[in-house]
C-alpha cells in the first residue's frame, strides 16, 4: 500500500503514522480543519496552541479517531509534509467520545450533540492535509489513492468524506480520483458535501 516516489528530485514517501508523529499530525490535521473550523470547538477563552495540545494527545493515543494508528504519513527527506486520517465509520461514537471528553475538559464545551459525520459502511476520510509549500506536486493524489487502498485491505465499504460548500478547490480534487455526492451535512459549523468513492 505504501509508495516511494520521486517527484521534482525529492522522494515521497507513504508511511504508517507512529506516535512519535503525534505533534505533526495533530498540527496538520488543525489545517484540514481550518483555522475556523479549530476556533468554532476551543472558543474565545481560549487558543490554537491549547487546541493542539488537545489533539495532539488524542493523536498519541490508539483509541480515538485521530490516532498515529489511524494515519498515512507523506514524508520528504524525513519530514511529514501531509496526511491522511481515516477509520471505520461504524466506530465514529466510539472513538470520537474522548474528543467529546477532551474539549469539555480542556475548554468547558460540549459537543455531545454533535451530528454525525459519517455511518457504518464506510471508511470515513476524517482529514487530509499537505503543508501549503507542498502543495501542486500530487501529494494529496497519493494519499488519497493510499487511503483507498487501505479500504480495500480492510475490507471497508466506499471511502466518504465531507467537503466544505466554501472550498471548491477541494472538492475538484476529490471529484478527479472518483468521489461522488450523496447528500448535504454540517461539521464544525459549516456547510458540507458528504462524498464518497465506490471502491
Amino acid at each position: 500500500m505504501y509508495l516511494c516516489i520521486k517527484i521534482m528530485k525529492n522522494e515521497i514517501i507513504l508511511r504508517k503514522g507512529l506516535r512519535t508523529d503525534a505533534s505533526e499530525i495533530a498540527r496538520l490535521i488543525m489545517v484540514a480543519m481550518s483555522e475556523e473550523c479549530c476556533r468554532h470547538f476551543y472558543g474565545e477563552n481560549h487558543t490554537a496552541d491549547d487546541f493542539h495540545r488537545l489533539i495532539t494527545e488524542l493523536a498519541e493515543r490508539e483509541d480515538t479517531q485521530y490516532s498515529y494508528r489511524n494515519t498515512i504519513c507523506a514524508t520528504i527527506n524525513d519530514e511529514i509534509v501531509g496526511i491522511s486520517v481515516s477509520y471505520d465509520g461504524g466506530k465514529l461514537h466510539e472513538l470520537r467520545r474522548h474528543f467529546i471528553e477532551g474539549a469539555k475538559q480542556a475548554f468547558g464545551r460540549d459537543f455531545s450533540n454533535m451530528q454525525d459525520e459519517t455511518q457504518a459502511g464506510e471508511l470515513y476520510l476524517d482529514s487530509l492535509a499537505v503543508k501549503p509549500d507542498y502543495r501542486g506536486r500530487g501529494i494529496a493524489t497519493l494519499l488519497l489513492r493510499a487511503t483507498a487502498e487501505r479500504a480495500k485491505e480492510i475490507g471497508a465499504g466506499p471511502v466518504g468524506l465531507l467537503v466544505d460548500k466554501g472550498n471548491p478547490n477541494a472538492e475538484r480534487l476529490y471529484s478527479s480520483v472518483g468521489f461522488q455526492y450523496v447528500n448535504d451535512s454540517v461539521w464544525g459549523g459549516h456547510e458540507m458535501k458528504h462524498l464518497q468513492m465506490q471502491l
